[in-house]
């Protein structure tokens, strides 16, 4: 299980874990919860790299982030060779 501390957002932390590659049990704690459950429902089981490909770059308002670009960065972090996409 990773846990990652938000940045930016009205989420303030997510938690999630990979295995073989594919994202289980996104978590997100405070924030729009309905639209965050349904974030995590819909990459329950993608690879990692593909929810990066996805996600990286949204923005929320003029923020320069979003909790789905959040995600991206977390699992980049925790997933270094992710980090080139």
């Amino acid at each position: 299980m990773y846990e990652f501390i938000t940045n930016g957002t009205c989420s303030t932390k997510i938690n999630f874990c990979i295995e073989d590659g594919k994202l289980h049990s996104v978590k997100f704690e405070n924030g729009c919860d309905g639209n965050l459950k349904a974030l995590g429902a819909l990459v329950e089981g993608m690879d990692a790299s593909e929810v990066v490909k996805r996600l990286k770059g949204i923005r929320c308002g003029d923020r320069g982030t979003s909790c789905a670009d959040q995600l991206a960065r977390a699992i980049e972090r925790n997933c270094p060779a992710l980090q080139r996409l």
